[in-house]
């Protein structure tokens, strides 16, 4: 059986074409409230995504700590999506990851390709662009470079990047205290919920059994961005996602209605609540649908790494302690591998109409 070679994004890109083929053109309802992104980023009315400083998420002065943790919260339940600044996270550490990701996707195609995944064999770590994964064959316009990042002894470092030679160690101390970034952010959350601190990292497999998987999304420049998508609208699956990015906009989240353009807020980190902390919380804490926009003038690039629990081991539902009479449980049942099987059935099934 002959492989199928997928073509890149970042080959149709360059190769001078003035349209981009009609796979990658959105449905005619979408297309509507597809504009400039660095015009959607200037505005300054309306909503805007809310910037969360953690510098006192652990202050020994207990009212200082609180009103930070009640900023967290808030910001978890209202938008579900928000800046870390002040995080912890050196920002030289972070110049190192981002450089070296550029580095890597700078390299010849040829070159990226010695990593390529193969997801029909399931395969998925690696070099790769996405396959059509619902029934209208719909594609998006990006490139990507997946893999597993921490706990250290899961990862398979024999498929990191070996050019540039910074990437391991600049990846591998960045996914380590990301790790416990996400540490300090659960106990917030969980204590803002009126459980105790440790809970909700407990419920999505604590620090053995945790997965934090690294995306590095590379969105080429665009000749028609008003038709397509770097990433299509979707909801996170994961309990946080943590997202770097190139400071070139692209990033909206589905908002009250409406779309808003996230800015770009230097030496921040921006964090998304995923559907797994959604459910664990009943809906108290959002999963909020967002998507990535494209342009003709600049590449974007964005880090994102899912901290996820483990597929099998785990069952996800609405903790008994936050279910009453008052408020029944919002979710079903079901181990993180069903989540996501239910996910793509309703993509494949535009008749399916339950809300996550």
């Amino acid at each position: 059986m002959v492989a199928t070679v997928i073509p890149r994004v970042e080959s149709l890109a360059s190769s001078g074409i003035q349209s981009i083929p009609k796979e990658y053109v959105r449905p005619e309802e979408e297309l509507t409230s597809i504009g400039n992104v660095f015009e959607e980023e200037k505005r300054d009315e309306g909503p805007q995504v809310p910037t969360i400083d953690l510098r006192d998420i652990e202050s020994e002065d207990e009212v200082v700590r609180e009103k930070c943790r009640a900023e967290l919260k808030k910001a978890a339940a209202d938008w579900g999506v928000m800046h870390l600044v002040n995080h912890g996270i050196p920002d030289n550490l972070i110049e190192r990851v981002k450089k070296a990701g550029e580095e890597f996707f700078n390299l010849p195609i040829e070159e990226k390709e010695k990593y390529a995944n193969d997801q029909a064999s399931g395969r998925i770590q690696g070099y790769g662009s996405k396959l059509a994964n619902n029934a209208s064959g719909q594609l998006e316009w990006e490139d990507y470079f997946f893999h597993l990042v921490f706990p250290e002894d899961k990862r398979n470092i024999s498929i990191w990047p070996k050019i540039p030679s910074d990437y391991k160690a600049a990846t591998a101390e960045y996914a380590r205290l990301l790790r416990a970034l996400a540490t300090r952010v659960l106990s917030a959350l969980s204590l803002g919920l009126g459980l105790e601190e440790g809970r909700l990292e407990k419920e999505v497999g604590g620090l053995e059994e945790m997965l934090l998987q690294m995306k590095i999304n590379f969105y080429p420049k665009c000749p028609q961005p008003e038709l397509a998508l770097g990433v299509e609208a979707h909801t996170d699956i994961s309990a946080l996602t943590f997202i770097l990015h190139n400071m070139v906009p692209g990033l909206q989240l589905f908002y009250k209605g409406k779309w808003v353009t996230a800015k770009c807020v230097p030496n921040s980190i921006i964090m998304h609540i995923g559907d797994t902390i959604e459910i664990l919380s009943n809906g108290k804490y959002k999963s909020i649908l967002h998507r990535g926009l494209v342009n003709k003038e600049k590449v974007r690039i964005s880090w994102a790494v899912f901290c996820e629990p483990p597929r099998e081991k785990i069952i996800l539902k609405p903790l008994p302690e936050l279910v009453t009479e008052a408020e029944p449980a919002q979710f079903p049942s079901r181990t993180f591998a069903q989540h996501i099987e239910h996910k793509l059935f309703r993509k494949n099934n535009p008749e399916e109409k339950s809300n996550k």
